[in-house]
């Protein structure tokens, strides 16, 4: 059998190998799913009036505000934010190319559990986290410190502020594709202190 066919057999029949790129994936895309809900829902969420039997009422300036800049709510919403000043054209680079290494986990399984991919996975998970956090901090500082500036110190260092779906998503990728001794620091702590949630 030739060299690179047995290789690649034994990385897909690995058990070990062929459970963490299963699982890597999974969690990319679960993240990519963050980020595109963080990009898409908080904007819509601005733009909503109340809510009815149906849900949200989202004002006609959504549509006339985000929606009109692209037929794709995602890169409408993109849009939104880079002329709101919340990311700018190198983060809409880098959405892209998440959303490329994305599709390539997605649609192409067979050959990231074969033969790998052409992207550092571990690297690409750094720039979704980074870009959710810089959007997560953008509505912080421009929405909620906005709404209440007196709920919040004077000296606050927003290195040290970690939104929600930013901390959610670091321990998704902690827990599934970090060490034991990373998983289980997130268990033991949950253990200890549910029963005071």
């Amino acid at each position: 059998m030739d060299e690179k066919v047995k290789a690649s057999w034994e990385r897909v029949l690995h058990p070990t190998t062929l459970k963490k790129n299963i699982i890597t994936a999974s969690i990319f895309s679960m993240g990519f799913e963050m980020l595109k809900n963080s990009i898409v829902e908080k904007i819509k969420g601005f733009f909503t009036n109340g809510f009815d039997e149906n849900g949200m009422i989202v004002s006609a300036e959504y549509k006339e505000k985000v929606l009109v800049l692209n037929r794709s709510r995602l890169y409408a919403s993109l849009t939104w934010l880079r002329d709101m000043g919340a990311i700018d054209d190198e983060d809409l680079e880098k959405f892209e190319y998440i959303e490329r290494c994305r599709n390539t986990l997605a649609h192409e399984m067979l050959t990231f559990a074969s033969s790998g991919i052409d992207f550092d996975v571990t690297e690409t998970f750094e720039e979704m986290v980074g870009l959710l956090r810089k959007i997560e901090i953008w509505w912080f500082v421009n929405l909620d410190m906005a709404i209440d500036p007196d709920a919040y110190p004077e000296d606050l260092d927003l290195e040290q502020v970690t939104p929600g779906p930013v901390w959610g998503l670091q321990m998704l990728i902690d827990v599934a594709l970090g060490s034991e001794d990373e998983a289980q620091k997130y268990y033991n702590y949950f253990v200890a202190n549910s029963d005071k949630v």
